[in-house]
């Protein structure tokens, strides 16, 4: 009988992880269908009705004790504000990516995000490099630089996705608050000032509220549900299964990310990108068979590393 539960269980957390990764990274879709509206303007929204529709979850489940214990604890307090200031700039980058045509170049921020979760596992928590980890990161590394090299720029879309994620989920790792009462702070410390910018352009009467399809604003105020329910399916996937097979799944959404690139959106991949992309699959490769065990690692066990994933 218990075997049966934790097999329902399992079942019940894969099916959890899958569902979030895939939301998230069919969500350039839905940014796409805003892309006339300024990504701020989209980004303002997003946490505005995030906010709104996480608070609504937190009274439904009688989450308020949670909230106030959190509050309690001014320590936890500052992680979780700065939490909303960095999911924010995440948020912000990919919806601005998406709606720019660099659909491409996130998707490879989301791969090399876990890679850059090792570095900060070593230059803040102090854990050792592994062999095969420091092998990972120097291929990535080089995939970096080929796309660099073939842009004539830094991809900084991809560095500020990677990082931006990865810092959130070091401090995410930090605080360890539940899932809504973490969003719901994490949110509201940026929520008034998004509003006061919704209420401005509204007031000017350029806000794509009052100049856009009642259709369109059910979207924006959409944006709230489809940015808080994945995040809920991956808490409730990452308590219910091992971190290492969510780890797995997590290259769900930015393989879609770059499908949708190549074949949706029609944006240019070139040589250069197949090459930058080999290098950082390749680097991928080898931190998932360390990761799971299947190559001797010398340090820690990235179960100990903070969380690979979060939010787009």
């Amino acid at each position: 009988m218990i075997e049966a539960k934790e097999k329902q269980a399992g079942l019940a957390g894969l099916l959890s992880g899958i569902l979030a990764y895939t939301i998230w990274g069919l969500l350039p879709l839905y940014w796409k269908l805003l892309d006339h509206i300024p990504a701020v303007e989209i980004l303002a929204h997003r946490i505005f009705w995030s906010f709104v529709f996480t608070a609504i979850v937190l009274l439904a489940t009688g989450g308020w004790g949670r909230l106030v214990g959190v509050l309690r604890e001014r320590k936890k307090l500052v992680f979780v504000f700065l939490c909303g200031f960095i999911i924010s700039l995440n948020w912000g980058t990919y919806i601005y990516a998406v709606n720019s045509n660099h659909v491409i170049e996130a998707s490879m921020g989301y791969y090399i995000n876990p890679l850059v979760v090792v570095l900060l596992s070593i230059t803040i928590l102090k854990e050792s490099l592994g062999r095969w980890q420091a092998i990972a990161i120097i291929l990535a590394a080089i995939g970096v630089l080929i796309i660099t090299w073939q842009y004539g720029r830094v991809p900084w879309i991809a560095l500020l996705l990677a990082s931006s994620f990865a810092l959130y989920g070091l401090i995410k790792k930090m605080v360890n608050a539940d899932p809504v009462t973490g969003l719901v702070l994490e949110t509201f410390i940026v929520m008034p000032a998004a509003l006061a910018y919704i209420a401005g352009l509204e007031m000017k009467g350029v806000g794509a509220m009052g100049t856009n399809s009642p259709w369109l604003v059910a979207l924006l105020a959409c944006s709230g549900i489809f940015t808080s329910v994945p995040l809920l399916l991956y808490a409730r996937g990452v308590r219910l299964i091992k971190f290492s097979m969510m780890g797995f799944l997590q290259y769900i959404t930015p393989t879609i990310n770059l499908v949708l690139g190549v074949f949706v959106f029609k944006e240019h991949f070139s040589a250069a990108h197949l090459a930058s992309f080999c290098f950082i699959w390749v680097a991928l490769i080898i931190f998932t068979l360390a990761n799971v065990g299947l190559l001797k690692e010398q340090g820690p066990k990235q179960e100990d590393a903070p969380n690979a994933s979060g939010s787009v």
